[in-house]
């Protein structure tokens, strides 16, 4: 017997892109659409009626906005809900409030071109599709929620770097894990997959939310404590040296296990040029990106932490990386940021002995 399909819902206000996501979905033989809605108003009945796995949801729509109804969806039937947002500076802003509310992922809406465009989507729409279907939904955080206690920083030299990779989930777990660092904690480097023209407005959000200062990375930028930096959208962030001090490089090269940024090349250059003066991270996301450079830099001395199952949103970066020995301890999204300031103490105190 065959398994079941995985059952979409499309609700976009232009019939042409639900007809053009219609024809990617339907041309799956895994999935299939099995209603469209103009507004999420005629979207709240289709989904009583067809129990929907996953939703695609626009973000501007007639007679209800779709944050507004993804805020209400995620807090009275939390499921699985995939943004289609335009690639502008508005759009970027909207689509990460839409992360922030508890939609799994997004894909671009072109501007030009729409139907070549999407149809140049098509194998990445249906992979984010099978992702949301295996997801878990989660409640969105309550907006009046305090922001987390100040953890307290270890006494550290300013060789000590924190390397963080992340894809389908992850912005909102980066948040989780870089909130509760104090301003003097170690520089850290970061790569989301993440299309370009959307981590800007990513480091921005997490600058104002974070005692560290956080911001898009620049090539050859030194890399400073109380500084997170976050590979731009369509290039590789790579750590480097000069002299004495860590340098950012970006790189414009092919994608790396299909990313550009690619978590792997971010942690091939931690591994060779800070060893074990690096911790490495890989959190939530679906794919393998990352999981060979985390027991790369496992092997040059680097304590490596995976997030568990338990608190991904998609467990399959994590599952790779651990599937290969390259997480030397699995541990709970929450956990992650008292984790990581106790190994960079740890290491600290054996380098002193």
């Amino acid at each position: 017997m065959s398994a079941a399909k995985i059952k979409v819902l499309c609700v976009d206000d232009s019939a042409l892109i639900r007809d053009l996501l219609t024809e990617i979905i339907n041309s799956q033989p895994d999935m299939e659409v099995v209603a469209v809605a103009p507004d999420p108003i005629a979207a709240r009945d289709l989904i009583k009626q067809h129990n929907p796995d996953v939703l695609t949801l626009d973000v501007e729509m007639p007679r209800m906005d779709g944050l507004d109804f993804l805020e209400r969806l995620m807090r009275l039937r939390p499921m699985p809900v995939l943004m289609v947002s335009s690639l502008t500076q508005s759009g970027s802003e909207i689509t990460l409030r839409a992360l922030e509310l508890g939609a799994l992922d997004f894909v671009s809406k072109p501007s030009l071109g729409i139907r070549n465009g999407m149809m140049e989507y098509a194998d990445e729409i249906a992979e984010k599709l099978r992702a949301a279907a295996r997801s878990r939904p989660r409640k969105a955080r309550h907006k009046n929620t305090p922001p987390p206690t100040a953890l307290k920083a270890p006494l550290i030299s300013s060789e000590k770097l924190i390397i963080i990779g992340a894809s389908t989930g992850g912005t909102e777990a980066i948040r989780a894990v870089l909130e509760p660092l104090p301003a003097n904690a170690p520089a850290i480097l970061i790569t989301q997959h993440m299309p370009g023209g959307f981590t800007r407005s990513f480091a921005e959000r997490l600058d104002r939310l974070c005692r560290i200062t956080v911001k898009e990375a620049t090539d050859g930028e030194r890399i400073l404590p109380g500084h997170a930096y976050i590979a731009p959208g369509d290039q590789h962030l790579k750590l480097a040296r000069s002299g004495a001090n860590y340098v950012a490089r970006l790189d414009s090269g092919p994608p790396v296990n299909r990313h550009r940024p690619s978590v792997d090349v971010l942690f091939h250059s931690a591994a060779q040029h800070a060893g074990k003066n690096s911790i490495g991270v890989i959190l939530t996301g679906m794919g393998k990106d990352g999981a060979a450079g985390l027991l790369e830099m496992r092997e040059a001395g680097a304590p490596t932490i995976a997030q568990n199952e338990e608190s991904c949103v998609v467990f399959g970066m994590p599952r790779e990386a651990i599937a290969v020995g390259g997480a030397q301890e699995v541990v709970a999204l929450d956990d992650i940021p008292t984790r990581m300031m106790a190994l960079i103490a740890a290491s600290g105190r054996a380098q002193r002995v």
